[in-house]
C-alpha cells in the first residue's frame, strides 16, 4: 500500500505542519495528551515519545527510514503507544526529555526518542536512531524489540529504575535557595571562556557543528562597550563577517524578491556547509547582531547584511496577515519530476548549470570566481559524499579583488555579478521550493518584532516600523486575551491554541518594549505591563526564584522546569530580567527592578561557575549594575525635530540607555521625572537623566548625542 492510499491517523486533525507531516504513517500516532495517556495506562504499555519540528532533516530521514516501514510500524502499534510532539509548539516538554536524554547518554538532539512509562517516567532515550545497526548505533528495530520484550518480562525493573529522574528532579527544584548576587568577575569570566574558543581562522566558538548563537555576539558588543576591549568587538565582527561570506548565507537575496538570510547552523568549522534550514528565531537575532555590529564600527557591509535578512523575512517568511510564519525546510525535491527529497536541493548547484546561465562568459566568470565555483565541486568536508561535483556559495574574494584580476573598474564589476546573481535566483525559482512551516510563533514573532524594531531605529527604513506593527496587531488580535492577560503560543489555519510559554511573553514583550522605543505608541507600554504581570502571576517560581518555563495553571508536563541555558534563543529568564528592568526606568515601578534583582540571585551558582552559559543574562545584570541613563523627548512626535531627535540615540549602540516619550504618562503613573516636564513645549525637547536625574533640555540631535556621550562616560564598567 502506498502513502497515499492509507487511512491517516490521528495527526490528521492537528495544526503542527510537524505533525500533520506523519499523519499518513503507518504508526498509530497519538498527539500528546490524555487519550494516549489513558490508553498507555489501559493497556500497560510504555509510551514511545518522538519530538522533532518540520523542517529537521534528521527527522525526515527517521521517518522515511523507520516511520514508513510497515514492520517497524507493527512494532509500534503492537508494543508500544506513538506519541508525536511538535517541539516548537512544546519547547518545555521538550526540554523537559531532552534534560533526561542529556544526562544519560551525554548528548542531545533531534529527533529526539524517549521511551516513557504509562506514568510519563522515562527510562529509555536518544536521538536519531538508524532502521538497522550501523554508525556504531544499534538499530530501531533492534531496540523495539529489545524494550518490548523487557517490559513483558521484568516490567518492575524498568519501572524502578524510571523513578528516578523525576524524583531526582523534583528534589532538586523543591529545595528553596538563598541566592546572593553573582560575582563581579562573572562577565570577565565568560569573555576569557570566549577568547579561549575563538576561532581565530573562521570565527565562531568551538569546533564543528558551528551554529551562530547571537547572544554571544551580544555579549561582546556589550562588554566591549563597557570595557573598551576591542579583542571583544574584534571577535563579534569577525564571526559575523566569516558567516555572512560563508555558504550558511544565502547569496541569492534580492531586494523585495526574496531570498537571502541564513541558514540554522554549519556542519564544518568555516561557515560552508549548512543543514538547509532557515528559522524565523535564527534570521531575526541574527538580523538585531548585524545591526549591532554596524553601530558599533560604521562599516556598511553589516548594514547590507542586515537589510538582506529583513528583506528575506519579508518577502518569504510573511505571512499576508502580517506575521511571520516558522522556518523553511532543509530538504527540497532535486527537481520537478522527482519524489525523493534532497538535502540542500534548492541552494546547490554544478558547474555546468552555471554554465547555461543566459549571462556572457565573463560575467560567469567573475562570478565563479568571486563565490568558490568549480567544475569539481566546492564541498570540501562533505562526510556522505552527498555534495560531490556540486557547489554551495560562498564569498572567497571581494570586487575590488575582482576589478583587480580582471583589470575592471569596481562598478562593471558590480554590475556584472549582479547579472548573474539575477539569473541564480531566477534559475532557482524553477526549482520545486522547500516546504514551508507556515505556524505563527508568539515568541519567535517577538523577535523579530524586535528585530525590525531595532532596524527602523537605525536605518529609518519605514517598512521595517509598518511590518513590526503589523506583526504586533495580529499577535493581539489572535493570541492574546486581554481580559485574562494571557498569550496563546501558536496560530495556524484560522485557529490559535496551545498556552503561551515564558518565553511567548518574554520575547514578546521585549518586542513591544523596542516597538514602542521605535514609534513612542504609548499602548505597547500598557500591554507589556500587562503581559509582564500575568507572568509575574503565573509563572514566578517562588521556591528556586526566577520564572519557570511552563504556567502554574498548565497541567499538559509532568514537572514545570526553568530554563538555564541562553542557546539558539535566549533563556526567557534572561529576557525577562531586561525587560523588568527597562520597564522599571519606563515606568517608576521598582518592583520590577526586585524581581530582576532576584532572577539575578537564582541564578548566582551558574552565573559565578558557568558563565557563558548565560551571556544574556550576563547583558542583564550589566543593566542592572550601571548607572542608568533615561532619554526623555517631549513635544509633537510628528515634527521633524521631534523625528530627528528620535532617530539620534538610535544611530550609537547605547545599551545603558532607556528611550520614552513624555506621553508615556497617558499610561504611566509612577515616574516622577515626568513632574517636572512641561505637556506640550513649542518646541521639541530632549532631557537626559542619570539614575532619574535630568540635565537641562536640548532640541537638537547632536547636542542630545553630545549628553548622551557624557552619561555613559560616568558608568562604571566591569572590574577588571
Amino acid at each position: 500500500m502506498n502513502r497515499s492510499e492509507r487511512k491517516p491517523n490521528r495527526l490528521i486533525d492537528e495544526k503542527s505542519p510537524y505533525l500533520l507531516q506523519h499523519a499518513e504513517n503507518p504508526v498509530d500516532w497519538y498527539p500528546w495528551g490524555v487519550e494516549a495517556f489513558a490508553k498507555a495506562k489501559k493497556e500497560s504499555k510504555p509510551i514511545f515519545l518522538s519530538v522533532g519540528y518540520s523542517t529537521c532533516h534528521w527527522c525526515h530521514v527517521m521517518e522515511r527510514e523507520s516511520f514508513e516501514d510497515p514492520r517497524t510500524a507493527l512494532l509500534l502499534n503492537t508494543n508500544f503507544v506513538p506519541v508525536k510532539v511538535d517541539r516548537e509548539e512544546y519547547p518545555d516538554l521538550d526540554r523537559l526529555y531532552m534534560t533526561f536524554v542529556q544526562s544519560t547518554t551525554g548528548r542531545g538532539g533531534w529527533p529526539m526518542s524517549v521511551w516513557l512509562t504509562p506514568d510519563l517516567d522515562p527510562f529509555y532515550g536518544g536521538s536519531y536512531f538508524p532502521p538497522v545497526d550501523r554508525y556504531g548505533m544499534p538499530g530501531f528495530n533492534t531496540l523495539l524489540t529489545s524494550i518490548a520484550r523487557l517490559w513483558q518480562t521484568d516490567p518492575q525493573s524498568i519501572l524502578d529504575r524510571s523513578a528516578l529522574f523525576f524524583q531526582q528532579l523534583n528534589s532538586a527544584e523543591s529545595v528553596k535557595t538563598e541566592g546572593s548576587l553573582p560575582s563581579k568577575d562573572a562577565a570577565n569570566r565568560c569573555f576569557r571562556w570566549l577568547e579561549d574558543s575563538f576561532d581565530r581562522d573562521f570565527g565562531g566558538f568551538g569546533n564543528a557543528p558551528k551554529f551562530p548563537r547571537p547572544v554571544l555576539l551580544d555579549f561582546l558588543f556589550n562588554y566591549h562597550y563597557h570595557t573598551g576591549n576591542e579583542q571583544a568587538l574584534a571577535m563579534a565582527l569577525f564571526t559575523l563577517r566569516k558567516m555572512a561570506e560563508g555558504g550558511i548565507h544565502d547569496h541569492l537575496g534580492i531586494p523585495e524578491k526574496g531570498g537571502g538570510g541564513f541558514s540554522r547552523y554549519s556542519t564544518d568549522p568555516f561557515w560552508h556547509l549548512p543543514h538547509f534550514e532557515k528559522m524565523l528565531y535564527d534570521n531575526a537575532q541574527l538580523a538585531i547582531s548585524f545591526v549591532q555590529a554596524f553601530q558599533c564600527s560604521g562599516d556598511s557591509f553589516y548594514a547590507e547584511v542586515a537589510d538582506d535578512i529583513f528583506n528575506y523575512v519579508l518577502t518569504d517568511l510573511a505571512s499576508s496577515e502580517g506575521a511571520f510564519y516558522s522556518a523553511e525546510d532543509a530538504d527540497s525535491l532535486p527537481e520537478q519530476s522527482s519524489s525523493v527529497l534532497e538535502e540542500g536541493a534548492f541552494y546547490r548547484w554544478s558547474h555546468e548549470e552555471v554554465l547555461r546561465l543566459p549571462c556572457s562568459r565573463r560575467s560567469i566568470e567573475l562570478f565563479s570566481r568571486l563565490y568558490g565555483i568549480r567544475p569539481e565541486g566546492n564541498v570540501l568536508n562533505d562526510p556522505h559524499n552527498e555534495f560531490a561535483g556540486l557547489n554551495i556559495l560562498k564569498k572567497e574574494s571581494s570586487i575590488e579583488e575582482i576589478g583587480r584580476i580582471f583589470s575592471m573598474r569596481e562598478k562593471e564589476v558590480a554590475e556584472a555579478l549582479e547579472e548573474v546573481r539575477l539569473a541564480l535566483h531566477n534559475a532557482r525559482l524553477a526549482r520545486p521550493r522547500p516546504f514551508l512551516d507556515d505556524k505563527i510563533l508568539a515568541s519567535w514573532n517577538g523577535l523579530m518584532i524586535s528585530a525590525l524594531a531595532r532596524g527602523y531605529r537605525v536605518f529609518g527604513d519605514k517598512r521595517l516600523l509598518l511590518a513590526a506593527n503589523r506583526a504586533t496587531e495580529f499577535l493581539l488580535s489572535t493570541l492574546y486575551n486581554r481580559h485574562t492577560g494571557k498569550l496563546l503560543r501558536r496560530y495556524r489555519n484560522g485557529s490559535a491554541g496551545i498556552d503561551g510559554k515564558a518565553d511567548d511573553y518574554a520575547f514578546f514583550v521585549q518586542g513591544l518594549l523596542d516597538l514602542y522605543e521605535a514609534d513612542f505608541d504609548p499602548r505597547h507600554i500598557e500591554t507589556a505591563i500587562a503581559l509582564t504581570e500575568t507572568v509575574i502571576l503565573l509563572f514566578e517560581d517562588t521556591i528556586k526564584g526566577g520564572f519557570s518555563s511552563t504556567a502554574s495553571d498548565d497541567t499538559s508536563l509532568p514537572a514545570r522546569m526553568r530554563e538555564e541555558y541562553d542557546g539558539a534563543e535566549p533563556a526567557a529568564n534572561s529576557v525577562l530580567a531586561m525587560n523588568l528592568l527597562r520597564l522599571s526606568e519606563m515606568t517608576g515601578e521598582e518592583r520590577y527592578n526586585e524581581k530582576a534583582e532576584n532572577i539575578f540571585k537564582a541564578f548566582d551558582s551558574i552565573l559565578d561557575t558557568n558563565s557563558h552559559a548565560l551571556p544574556a543574562m550576563l547583558v542583564a545584570l550589566n543593566f542592572w549594575e550601571q548607572k542608568k541613563s533615561l532619554t526623555i523627548l517631549n513635544g509633537d512626535p510628528a515634527s521633524p525635530v521631534m523625528q530627528e531627535l528620535k532617530r539620534a540615540p538610535g544611530r550609537r549602540y547605547l545599551p545603558g540607555n532607556v528611550t520614552i516619550h513624555a506621553s508615556i504618562r497617558q499610561v504611566v503613573k509612577g515616574l516622577d521625572v515626568l513632574e517636572q516636564i512641561e505637556e506640550s513645549p513649542a518646541i521639541p525637547r530632549a532631557y537626559v537623566c542619570l539614575d532619574r536625574a535630568c540635565q537641562l533640555p536640548v532640541s537638537d540631535p547632536i547636542s542630545l548625542m553630545a549628553l548622551l556621550s557624557n552619561s555613559f562616560r560616568e558608568t562604571e564598567g566591569y572590574p577588571q
